[in-house]
């Protein structure tokens, strides 16, 4: 492996739309100018830029432009052919309507645009779409013709042993790290509670019936901060996104209706359907979350702390007790068990701050207290129990396989990937700008004719 366990992600994993959208100039620096042209893609000099700062954000010791350059011809490459491949499906739609989502996402960071505008160094909103729509293209072509370049790939126990006796002294050492699982249930609202909200949420109706306008109540009123500073307005709703409650009651109403207060696992609700076309439709709505008081967190706490009772005194185990009564849908099903970048480990250092101060202290095969915490912008109460307790190593075929056989598996893709781009070549057209006419790169891109 010609540079190491470090590179073995070749090709699309160099972060983008990871780094900024605009680098920041120095003095005397290149502005702009296009550095490679791959059949109608093109890389630009900012472009490089960018990936370097990146890299070098990550830590990285980096200096050679080649080594990226390279990289981002490669998946210029992916890019272009993956257009041209029509089994591969055109999302281009999709793509423009998440750059709105995104853009208002980062939008709700700042106090406002022209501030955000210019964190990011652009001019105008409209541009920023751009290079939002452009990133999340170049994301979304590259990654699928990859996929299909490497879809029938796999390695057998012998590749993986093979690949482990030639590389273990260069693979990557890991942290302390856990496996974790847990129960949560979310606190129910009294039926006080409940009607409070419901009657709030009346009166914000006839407020609107009587004149006030839907929108202008939802910047006030509604507490989803994804669509309130739209006057709760989404578009083109797919059927089948939103949860079951949202969906039935928007779709049963006649374009302007205003529904009656409908319950959802997010609060209680009031939807006007705006306008329905084919299989997608625009709906407002105004939210008022459902957030337990004290005394019904406490409630909670109560239940599962009897469950805890349960589980310590042998008559059920955490598994069952997870599936049986842990709202957690994302855990119940599989005893509990959290999920981490690499299966169940999870690093010690990458645990939220409230998991990690639950956890500490607490040893293998043991419960947390009950505890307060957040899931899906909810509150809820969870217990812990601590699995498996891992100290730092370096990978290891006896303790980590599955790992080994994942970059195993890579190594193999990526193979396939750089047979792909040499078979290639020949056939894409391929201009390399004179600035790097010394660069020796690995891969034959400047189509030198073999002496």
């Amino acid at each position: 492996m010609t540079n190491g366990i470090k590179y073995l992600f070749f090709v699309f994993f160099l972060g983008l739309g990871s780094a900024q959208f605009s680098a920041q100039l120095k003095p005397g620096q290149l502005v702009d100018g296009i550095s490679a042209v791959v059949g109608n893609e093109i890389v630009l000099e900012s472009d490089i830029q960018e990936q370097l700062n990146y890299a070098k954000q990550q830590g990285e010791n980096v200096s050679d432009k080649c080594t990226f350059l390279e990289k981002m011809i490669g998946n210029k490459l992916l890019i272009y052919q993956a257009k041209k491949d029509t089994l591969i499906e055109d999302r281009s739609s999709v793509i423009r309507e998440n750059a709105n989502s995104k853009f208002s996402s980062i939008l709700s960071q700042f106090p406002d645009e022209k501030s955000m505008l210019a964190a990011y160094k652009f001019r105008t909103a409209y541009e920023m779409k751009n290079a939002i729509i452009k990133i999340d293209t170049d994301q979304y072509y590259g990654q699928a013709k990859y996929g299909r370049i490497t879809e029938k790939a796999d390695v057998t126990p012998n590749e993986v042993t093979d690949f482990y006796n030639l590389y273990k002294s260069q693979l990557p050492e890991v942290k302390d790290e856990v496996t974790l699982a847990e129960i949560s249930l979310y606190p129910k609202l009294t039926e006080a509670h409940k009607q409070e909200l419901i009657n709030k949420l009346k009166k914000i109706k006839q407020d609107i019936l009587n004149g006030e306008s839907f929108e202008n109540e939802a910047r006030i009123y509604s507490e989803d901060t994804g669509s309130a500073k739209n006057g709760g307005l989404y578009k083109n709703i797919s059927r089948g996104k939103m949860v079951k409650a949202f969906e039935a009651t928007a779709l049963n109403l006649q374009e302007g209706e205003i529904s009656d207060p409908v319950e959802s696992e997010f609060g209680f609700h009031i939807i006007q359907l705006v306008k329905k076309s084919g299989k997608q439709y625009d709906a407002r709505h105004i939210l008022l979350k459902a957030v337990p008081d004290a005394e019904e967190i406490a409630v909670a706490k109560k239940k599962l702390d009897s469950i805890k009772t349960l589980i310590t005194s042998g008559e059920i185990t955490f598994k069952n007790a997870a599936f049986r009564f842990s709202d957690n849908k994302n855990t119940k099903f599989s005893g509990g068990i959290i999920s981490g970048q690499d299966g169940d480990k999870i690093e010690k250092t990458s645990l939220p701050a409230n998991i990690a101060y639950q956890t500490a202290g607490v040893n293998k095969g043991d419960l947390t207290d009950v505890f307060e915490d957040e899931l899906n912008d909810r509150k809820v109460v969870s217990l812990i129990k601590v699995e498996d307790v891992i100290g730092a190593h370096r990978l290891d075929i006896s303790t980590d396989y599955d790992r080994i056989k994942e970059l195993a598996l890579t190594k193999k893709k990526n193979e396939m990937v750089e047979k792909w781009i040499n078979e290639e070549i020949p056939k894409t057209f391929i201009s390399l700008n004179k600035r790097y006419d010394d660069c020796d790169f690995k891969t034959n891109f400047k189509k030198e004719v073999a002496k």
